[in-house]
Protein backbone atom coordinates (compact mmCIF):
# COMPACT_ATOMS: atom_id res chain seq x y z
CA UNK A 1 0.00 0.00 0.00
CA UNK A 2 2.96 2.65 1.00
CA UNK A 3 4.16 1.62 -2.76
CA UNK A 4 0.95 2.96 -4.21
CA UNK A 5 0.21 5.99 -2.18
CA UNK A 6 3.47 7.07 -2.66
CA UNK A 7 3.65 6.59 -6.56
CA UNK A 8 0.04 8.32 -6.41
CA UNK A 9 1.93 11.03 -4.24
CA UNK A 10 4.80 11.61 -5.77
CA UNK A 11 3.57 11.60 -9.10
CA UNK A 12 0.80 14.02 -8.81
CA UNK A 13 3.16 16.73 -7.20
CA UNK A 14 5.47 16.15 -10.01
CA UNK A 15 2.94 16.60 -12.93
CA UNK A 16 1.65 19.59 -11.21
CA UNK A 17 4.29 21.18 -11.04
CA UNK A 18 4.93 20.51 -14.42
CA UNK A 19 1.68 22.42 -15.01
CA UNK A 20 3.13 25.49 -12.67
CA UNK A 21 6.24 25.02 -15.33
CA UNK A 22 4.07 25.52 -17.99
CA UNK A 23 1.68 28.22 -16.81
CA UNK A 24 5.02 30.11 -15.97
CA UNK A 25 5.65 29.83 -19.52
CA UNK A 26 2.97 31.08 -20.69
CA UNK A 27 2.52 33.99 -18.52
CA UNK A 28 5.98 34.73 -18.99
CA UNK A 29 7.10 34.13 -22.77
CA UNK A 30 3.17 33.97 -24.06
CA UNK A 31 3.86 29.92 -25.19
CA UNK A 32 1.00 28.08 -25.16
CA UNK A 33 0.82 25.03 -22.86
CA UNK A 34 0.14 21.66 -24.19
CA UNK A 35 -3.50 21.15 -25.33
CA UNK A 36 -4.72 18.08 -23.34
CA UNK A 37 -7.59 17.87 -25.34
CA UNK A 38 -5.80 17.12 -28.31
CA UNK A 39 -4.05 14.28 -25.92
CA UNK A 40 -7.13 12.86 -25.02
CA UNK A 41 -8.68 12.65 -28.21
CA UNK A 42 -5.08 10.70 -29.01
CA UNK A 43 -5.93 8.28 -26.41
CA UNK A 44 -9.41 8.03 -26.80
CA UNK A 45 -8.78 7.05 -30.42
CA UNK A 46 -6.59 4.51 -29.28
CA UNK A 47 -9.17 1.60 -28.17
CA UNK A 48 -10.01 1.71 -31.99
CA UNK A 49 -6.30 0.37 -33.47
CA UNK A 50 -6.02 4.60 -33.89
CA UNK A 51 -2.17 4.81 -32.79
CA UNK A 52 -0.78 7.12 -35.55
CA UNK A 53 -2.08 10.16 -37.03
CA UNK A 54 -1.66 12.71 -39.38
CA UNK A 55 -2.85 15.61 -37.56
CA UNK A 56 -4.69 14.83 -34.18
CA UNK A 57 -6.52 18.33 -34.82
CA UNK A 58 -7.56 17.06 -37.83
CA UNK A 59 -9.32 13.58 -36.04
CA UNK A 60 -12.41 12.98 -35.25
CA UNK A 61 -13.57 15.06 -31.89
CA UNK A 62 -14.42 12.52 -29.39
CA UNK A 63 -16.63 13.90 -26.07
CA UNK A 64 -14.57 14.24 -22.65
CA UNK A 65 -11.43 14.23 -24.74
CA UNK A 66 -10.13 17.54 -22.44
CA UNK A 67 -11.08 15.41 -19.39
CA UNK A 68 -9.67 12.13 -20.92
CA UNK A 69 -6.26 14.21 -21.96
CA UNK A 70 -5.67 15.47 -18.24
CA UNK A 71 -6.61 11.95 -16.29
CA UNK A 72 -3.91 10.80 -19.05
CA UNK A 73 -1.74 13.71 -18.32
CA UNK A 74 -1.81 12.62 -14.70
CA UNK A 75 -1.90 8.82 -15.09
CA UNK A 76 1.42 8.85 -17.10
CA UNK A 77 2.98 10.85 -14.23
CA UNK A 78 1.71 8.80 -11.61
CA UNK A 79 3.16 5.52 -13.48
CA UNK A 80 6.71 7.26 -14.11
CA UNK A 81 6.59 8.16 -10.42
CA UNK A 82 5.71 4.16 -9.72
CA UNK A 83 8.64 3.32 -11.99
CA UNK A 84 10.61 5.36 -10.08
CA UNK A 85 9.89 3.29 -6.78
CA UNK A 86 9.59 0.10 -8.54
CA UNK A 87 13.81 0.75 -10.06
CA UNK A 88 15.43 2.42 -6.81
CA UNK A 89 12.69 0.68 -3.99
CA UNK A 90 9.83 2.70 -1.58
CA UNK A 91 13.34 3.66 0.71
CA UNK A 92 13.87 6.05 -1.97
CA UNK A 93 10.99 7.86 -1.23
CA UNK A 94 12.07 8.00 2.72
CA UNK A 95 15.63 9.77 1.58
CA UNK A 96 15.59 11.06 -1.88
CA UNK A 97 18.20 11.50 -3.62
CA UNK A 98 18.33 13.87 -7.20
CA UNK A 99 20.08 11.79 -9.65
CA UNK A 100 17.33 8.64 -9.79
CA UNK A 101 14.31 11.76 -10.16
CA UNK A 102 16.42 13.25 -13.14
CA UNK A 103 17.15 9.86 -14.63
CA UNK A 104 13.00 9.35 -15.03
CA UNK A 105 12.41 13.03 -16.23
CA UNK A 106 14.73 12.39 -18.73
CA UNK A 107 13.34 8.71 -19.57
CA UNK A 108 10.00 10.64 -20.03
CA UNK A 109 11.02 12.77 -22.80
CA UNK A 110 11.71 10.14 -24.74
CA UNK A 111 8.06 8.58 -24.37
CA UNK A 112 6.70 12.02 -25.96
CA UNK A 113 9.32 12.41 -29.03
CA UNK A 114 8.92 8.16 -29.93
CA UNK A 115 5.14 7.58 -28.97
CA UNK A 116 3.32 11.04 -27.93
CA UNK A 117 4.56 12.98 -30.89
CA UNK A 118 4.58 10.94 -33.90
CA UNK A 119 1.24 9.13 -32.82
CA UNK A 120 -0.28 12.86 -32.85
CA UNK A 121 1.24 13.79 -35.92
CA UNK A 122 4.12 15.12 -35.03
CA UNK A 123 7.06 12.84 -36.05
CA UNK A 124 9.42 11.67 -34.01
CA UNK A 125 10.47 14.61 -31.67
CA UNK A 126 8.43 17.11 -33.24
CA UNK A 127 10.60 16.56 -36.63
CA UNK A 128 7.06 17.61 -38.85
CA UNK A 129 6.73 21.00 -37.06
CA UNK A 130 8.26 24.01 -38.03
CA UNK A 131 9.26 25.00 -34.68
CA UNK A 132 10.77 21.68 -33.85
CA UNK A 133 13.92 22.52 -32.20
CA UNK A 134 11.76 24.81 -30.18
CA UNK A 135 9.88 22.28 -29.14
CA UNK A 136 12.48 19.90 -28.53
CA UNK A 137 14.00 22.43 -26.28
CA UNK A 138 10.96 23.27 -24.47
CA UNK A 139 10.56 19.39 -23.74
CA UNK A 140 13.44 19.42 -22.12
CA UNK A 141 13.00 21.81 -19.77
CA UNK A 142 9.70 21.10 -19.07
CA UNK A 143 10.88 17.17 -18.18
CA UNK A 144 13.85 18.30 -16.00
CA UNK A 145 11.15 20.18 -13.98
CA UNK A 146 9.33 17.07 -13.95
CA UNK A 147 12.32 15.14 -12.63
CA UNK A 148 12.69 18.25 -10.42
CA UNK A 149 9.49 17.49 -9.29
CA UNK A 150 9.46 13.98 -8.08
CA UNK A 151 12.43 14.88 -6.11
CA UNK A 152 11.12 17.78 -4.13
CA UNK A 153 7.58 16.14 -3.52
CA UNK A 154 9.74 13.53 -2.24
CA UNK A 155 11.33 15.62 0.08
CA UNK A 156 8.27 17.27 1.28
CA UNK A 157 6.81 13.52 1.89
CA UNK A 158 9.62 12.39 3.60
Amino acid sequence: MEFLVKAVLIGSGATALLDLWALLLFRVFAIAPPNWALVGRWVGHLPSGRFVHEDIAAASPLEGERAIGWVFHYAVGIAFAAALLAIWGTGWAHAPTLVPALIVGYVTIACGWFILQPGMGAGVAASRRANAMQIRLLNIAGHTVFGLGLYLTALILR
